[in-house]
C-alpha cells in the first residue's frame, strides 16, 4: 500500500497536480476494492485521472495481451484519454482508436498489443470483428462518458462488444449526468454509485438571459460578444449549418473564431481545438459535440445561440464555465417571441449596450512539419525560437507535439517573420517546413 501511495505521488507530480480532489480519492479508494462502479461528477472535475489511477494497479506487467478497455463516444474523448494515461509515464502502452483517421495506422500500433486500449464503438467493433487481438485477457471496462455511448445510435454496437468479452471482472462507468438507465447486457450488478454531482456550487454559474428583437439573432449575437469582450468562450449550436452561418457573419465582422463539429474532418478539428487552447483564437463555434470529452481550458462564458432541446446538454455546455472553484457564466440568447424551455430559469434579460474594451489578437498559430517520430522535443523547438528567432521567454507561447508534427503559438505581430527566419530549419536531423497554420 505504501509503495501505490508513492506511485500516486510520482504520477500526481509528472502531470503538476499537488492532489487528489475529493471525488477522485473517494474513486480510487472504491475502485480498488469494488467489482461494479459508476462515477457521476461534473464536467472537468479530473474524471480520467479518478478512474486511471486505481486502473494501473489493476494491471499485470507481465501480461502481453489487452487487459483494459476504455469505451468513449468521441474521437477527441480518446485521444484526450490516451494522452493523460501517457503523460502519467506508467510504463504500460496504451493506443487510442477511432473512426476518421487511416485503418491503417490502428493495424501498425496494435502490432504491439497495448495494456490499455481506448476507443469509439465502430472503430472498436470493427477491431472486434476482425479479430485483430486477443479479448481473453480484458478484465476491466470503462465507459466513459457512458450516458453518449449507450444512446440509440451506439446501443447495437456496445451490445457486440460486451459479446466480445466473457472474463470481465471490472465495469467502470463515469458520466457527469444521470439521466440515463443502464441496460442490462453491460452486466453493471449492485454497482457502488459515487455521486459528487449534487456538489457543483450553482452559484458559482451566473445564467443571463439576452433578448434579440428579430428571429435572426446575428446582430444580437455581435452586440453579446463586444459586451463580453476578450475572453475565452463557447459559441453553442444545434446544427452545423447554424455553425457556417455564424462562422461567415463573424468573418465579415472581422472577429477570430474557430469552429468545431461532427461534420469536419479529424485533422481540422484537431487544428480547431489546439487553436482555441492557445489564444490564437477566443471564441469556438461548436455543436454539442464541444459541451464534453474534449481538452480545452477553463471557460469565462458559454453562449447558448441556439436553445438545447433537452436538458442534459443544458447541463453539459454549462459545464464548460463554472468549473471546479471557478466561476462563469452562461448566456441565453433568445429571440423575444421564443419561449424558453422549462428546464431553463432565467431571470430578466441583461442589458448588453456597453462595451468592453477591445484588444487586437495578440497569439498566432505556427505549424511544424517534424513531430516526436523525428526525436524532436519542445525543448527543441524553443531552443530554436528562441536561438534563432529571437523570441524571449515571454513571447513563446503554448508548443504542441504531435507525432508527425508541432503547433507553437507566437505573438500575431512577429509571425510572418519568424516563418521568413525560421522555415526550412532542421530540428533534430529533419529539414522542417514552418507556416502560419
Amino acid at each position: 500500500m505504501a509503495n501505490d501511495i508513492k506511485n500516486q505521488q510520482d504520477i500526481l507530480a509528472k502531470l503538476n497536480i499537488e492532489a487528489l480532489n475529493p471525488m477522485q480519492e473517494e474513486a480510487v479508494s472504491i475502485i480498488e476494492v469494488t467489482e461494479n462502479i459508476v462515477v457521476l461528477s461534473p464536467t472537468g472535475t479530473g474524471k480520467t485521472l479518478a478512474f486511471s489511477l486505481p486502473l494501473l494497479d489493476l494491471l499485470d506487467p507481465e501480461s502481453t495481451n489487452i487487459q483494459a478497455l476504455i469505451i468513449v463516444p468521441s474521437r477527441e474523448l480518446a485521444i484526450q484519454i490516451e494522452q493523460v494515461i501517457r503523460s502519467m509515464g506508467s510504463g504500460y502502452k496504451v493506443n487510442a482508436v477511432y473512426g476518421g483517421r487511416p485503418m491503417s495506422k490502428d493495424k501498425i500500433e496494435l502490432k504491439h498489443n497495448p495494456a490499455i486500449l481506448v476507443g469509439t464503438p465502430g472503430r472498436l467493433l470493427d477491431h472486434f470483428d476482425n479479430d485483430r487481438f486477443s479479448k481473453s485477457a480484458i478484465k476491466t471496462l470503462i465507459l466513459d462518458e457512458f450516458d453518449k455511448s449507450l444512446e440509440n445510435g451506439f446501443e447495437e454496437e456496445m451490445k457486440a462488444i460486451l459479446h466480445y468479452l466473457p472474463n470481465l471482472n471490472k465495469r467502470i462507468l463515469t458520466s457527469a449526468t444521470q439521466a440515463v438507465d443502464v441496460p442490462n447486457f453491460v452486466g453493471l450488478d449492485n454497482p457502488c454509485v459515487i455521486d459528487y454531482l449534487k456538489e457543483k456550487d450553482a452559484s458559482r454559474l451566473a445564467l443571463k438571459l439576452v433578448i434579440s428583437p428579430d428571429k435572426n439573432k446575428l446582430s444580437t449575437l455581435l452586440e453579446l460578444v463586444k459586451y463580453i469582450g476578450n475572453e475565452p468562450g463557447i459559441i453553442f449550436c444545434n446544427f452545423r449549418e447554424s455553425i457556417d452561418q455564424v462562422s461567415a457573419f463573424l468573418n465579415k465582422q472581422n472577429i477570430g473564431h474557430a469552429c468545431f463539429s461532427g461534420g469536419m474532418e479529424q485533422k481540422d478539428r484537431e487544428r480547431a481545438l489546439i487553436k482555441f487552447r492557445n489564444g490564437t483564437c477566443q471564441l469556438l463555434v461548436a455543436t454539442d459535440l464541444a459541451a464534453r470529452g474534449i481538452d480545452i481550458p477553463e471557460m469565462k462564458f458559454i453562449i447558448h445561440y441556439e436553445l438545447p432541446v433537452h436538458e442534459e446538454e443544458f447541463i453539459h455546455r454549462n459545464g464548460r464555465t463554472a468549473r471546479v472553484n471557478a466561476s462563469g457564466t452562461s448566456y441565453v440568447l433568445k429571440w423575444k417571441d421564443q419561449l424558453l424551455p422549462d428546464f431553463i430559469k432565467a431571470s430578466a434579460p441583461i442589458d448588453i449596450s456597453k462595451k468592453a474594451p477591445h484588444k487586437k489578437q495578440y497569439w498566432e498559430t505556427l505549424f511544424i512539419s517534424g513531430g516526436r517520430k523525428d526525436k524532436i522535443s519542445k525543448g527543441d523547438i524553443a531552443g530554436l525560437f528562441f536561438k534563432i528567432g529571437g523570441l524571449k521567454k515571454d513571447q513563446l507561447g503554448a508548443i504542441e507535439l504531435k507525432p508527425d508534427c508541432a503547433f507553437v503559438a507566437v505573438p500575431f505581430a512577429l509571425a510572418n517573420q519568424l516563418v521568413g527566419t525560421l522555415n526550412n530549419s532542421r530540428l533534430k536531423k529533419k529539414k522542417v517546413r514552418i507556416s502560419v497554420l
